[in-house]
């Protein structure tokens, strides 16, 4: 079964954003791994809180990541 853990800044996508990243995914499986694996591919989209990322050891804020 193809896995995809994508992790998001909370509050960036719409309904509407995270099915068409799903759907996006789950294409892409399809296509490396052929239609078979369509009905099968399990995509999690997470959503990390403020303050939960890092990078470079710096804690990245909403403001950081562009979002107003």
């Amino acid at each position: 079964m193809p896995f995809a853990n994508l992790k998001v800044p909370a509050d960036t996508l719409t309904p509407e954003s995270k099915k068409k990243l799903i759907d996006a995914v789950t294409d892409a499986y399809a296509g490396v791994y052929g239609e078979r694996a369509r009905a099968t591919t399990l995509v999690l989209v997470e959503e990390v809180t403020e303050g939960g990322w890092g990078l470079g050891g710096n804690v990245l804020t909403a403001e950081m990541l562009g979002k107003s």
